[in-house]
């Protein structure tokens, strides 16, 4: 049987510098073994979607800006890293890095959150498109809109980490 220490350790940064999702899971006796990407994803969503609005609004907060300064600074935590760098994010021209600079500053204002999407498979041109489209939405439907994403972030995280089950 895993061990509390060992399932936060292994899943707690699943969601964004929010280790208190898997201790919840685990404190709540929502953890089943054998571990799958599925059985662990479900039970992580669980708890993320009874979070007040406030603790879910931090989760937000807690993800990096995309191509923004902690990616600069080499500050991201290393899954965000991977993933940013996938979509091309670490290779963008002055130009194209100063269109993310102007939509994450846009953004932060008008939402409260950095734009968050699951970038795996995406290219920096897919990521600018739905940055474009979604800046345009109500801070309701992007809260739901980058819950959602949250929530793909992790599946995709644990994909690489479990076998599906």
């Amino acid at each position: 049987m895993i061990t509390r220490e060992d399932f936060v350790g292994r899943f707690g940064g699943i969601f964004e510098h929010s280790p208190f999702i898997a201790e919840r899971a685990f404190d709540g006796g929502l953890v089943v073994e054998p571990l799958t990407a599925s059985g662990v994803h479900a039970v992580l969503c669980r708890i993320f979607r009874a979070t007040s609005v406030e603790e879910r609004l931090g989760v937000l907060r807690a993800h990096p800006d995309l191509a923004g300064k902690l990616a600069i600074a080499g500050e991201l935590t290393e899954d965000s890293r991977k993933e940013q760098a996938g979509a091309g994010l670490d290779r963008l021209t002055p130009d194209e890095h100063a269109r993310f600079t102007a939509l994450n500053s846009g953004y932060v204002e008008k939402f409260g959150f950095p734009f968050i999407i699951a970038v795996k498979g995406l290219t920096k041109n897919d990521i600018l498109s739905a940055f474009e489209n979604r800046i345009g939405n109500t801070p309701a439907e992007e809260f739901s809109t980058a819950t959602a994403q949250v929530e793909k972030i992790a599946r995709l995280r644990l994909e690489a980490m479990l076998p599906e089950g």
